[in-house]
């Protein structure tokens, strides 16, 4: 790892420190390629450039991260992106117009040129993994789904200006309670959140960067606030972007051609996280869409972290005029520094966040792990009208084909306890009419 990948990684560390650690405290979290010698000088560096705090003396010396509010702008951005930043917050007609530049992508290679730097990528995988390499894709977004569902919902439409609050947003999704003064594109934009969620966790197993994926993410999102004909369907007009210089492609054809080299490079990148930047910066840059393209962008940049079970991005502590300059760096000067550091400032607090959730809940991991395999049994006691003897031959015989062995009684447990509550609530997705279940339940009471 070269010099420079060394020093940010000290830098990172100190960041997920939630108080100030000593040299030595510091030195055992890095490991031994990192001498003593050369920590003490990057972190001398760092407290220069106003990156790192220092207090105490001699041995009792600390270190820690220079608290965000004495952050020069008060954002989330290190030295090197608040450069970048100044240069697009400039006035604009002090700023070339800009076309989309194809080379940009084109000399972008999958698993040999990567936007995150590896010891990030490291830290990124140590934060956000939580579930076994076993288990069935989306998992873990299933354990925090109703979480996930206010905080993405919430927050991916508070970056387009929605002002409804988290309390609001949470009574909108599972009251349906409207909040009263508010834009009726408000509550659309936040449900539409709610049907797109749902639409990447439930099909999580299954889904592929293809079009038609992105179009479905699209058209869930844009449905009622964008005209019918542009929904899931990419423009064939031009769009300008407020505050920028920038002029996206407005040939249907070269913006369909820039969306099948988006996917197909996305495809083949083999880390989730590499993987979900990348999309997250060429979506928004290529702005396929009439309009809704960076909610699309941030959406789809959640399919790879739910299907590799990791903690999804939900953008919190994301302030408006931060990730608005950071996708305006993109479209100007192609530089992702700026959305780098707002995408790891952001992800680490949300691991925190989901991990009190899960405490919280006392979640079931059986439940979650086998929840095909369970709803697929329960459908065919129902259509095969199985109880008593009948039912626990049929389960004896299928659990162990199904479901490991450390996990059967679990497992069986569920199957009875869901058939104990069995009504028409819990039978959506199973393939069953009202009929075949009231069938079975009279069945049950004949006994």
């Amino acid at each position: 790892m070269a010099s420079s990948d060394k020093k940010l990684a000290v830098l990172h560390q100190l960041s997920q420190e939630s108080e100030p650690i000593t040299l030595s405290e510091l030195l055992s979290k890095l490991g031994e390629d990192y001498s003593s010698r050369s920590i003490r000088r990057w972190l001398s560096e760092m407290e220069k450039e106003g990156m790192v705090e220092k207090s105490g003396n001699k041995r009792s010396t600390k270190y820690q991260v220079m608290d965000r509010s004495q952050r020069l702008h008060g954002s989330c951005f290190g030295l090197e992106s608040e450069k970048v930043i100044e240069q697009i917050k400039r006035p604009l007609y002090e700023r070339l117009p800009t076309a989309y530049v194809s080379e940009w992508i084109a000399a972008y290679k999958p698993n040999s040129t990567f936007y995150i730097p590896l010891y990030l990528r490291q830290q990124l995988h140590k934060a956000g993994k939580r579930s076994k390499n076993d288990e069935p894709a989306g998992t873990y977004a299933h354990q925090i789904y109703h979480r996930l569902l206010i905080d993405l919902s919430y927050n991916s439409s508070r970056l387009e200006g929605n002002t409804y609050s988290l309390l609001d947003t949470q009574k909108l999704l599972f009251e349906g309670l409207g909040a009263e003064g508010k834009l009726d594109q408000e509550k659309i934009m936040i449900l539409n959140h709610k049907e797109a969620i749902r639409y990447l966790v439930d099909h999580a197993a299954t889904l592929t960067l293809t079009k038609e994926t992105i179009f479905t993410l699209h058209y869930l999102l844009a449905d009622g606030l964008v005209e019918s004909q542009y929904t899931g369907k990419i423009r064939d007009h031009g769009v300008r972007i407020g505050g920028s210089t920038y002029l996206p492609f407005e040939n249907p054809k070269r913006i369909d051609q820039g969306l099948d080299v988006i996917l197909e490079k996305a495809s083949l990148i083999e880390d989730p996280y590499e993987k979900s930047l990348f999309l997250l910066a060429h979506l928004s840059y290529l702005q396929a869409f009439t309009d809704v393209n960076k909610r699309t962008a941030r959406l789809s940049a959640n399919i790879p972290l739910i299907q590799n079970n990791l903690v999804p991005l939900s953008f919190n502590d994301v302030e408006k005029e931060d990730y608005t300059n950071a996708v305006i760096a993109i479209y100007e000067l192609q530089n992702m520094q700026p959305l780098l550091d707002l995408y790891a400032f952001s992800y680490m607090r949300t691991c925190a966040l989901y991990d009190s959730t899960i405490k919280a809940m006392g979640f079931d991991e059986i439940r979650v792990r086998y929840r095909q395999q369970r709803r697929q049994l329960i459908r065919e006691i129902v259509l095969n009208l199985l109880t008593d003897k009948n039912l626990e031959i049929y389960l004896s015989s299928q659990i162990p084909l199904l479901v490991k062995e450390a996990d059967q009684q679990a497992f069986r447990e569920d199957i009875m306890e869901d058939l104990r509550d069995l009504d028409e609530s819990r039978i959506v997705g199973m393939g069953l009419s009202f009929d075949q279940l009231h069938t079975y339940l009279r069945k049950r009471l004949q006994r």
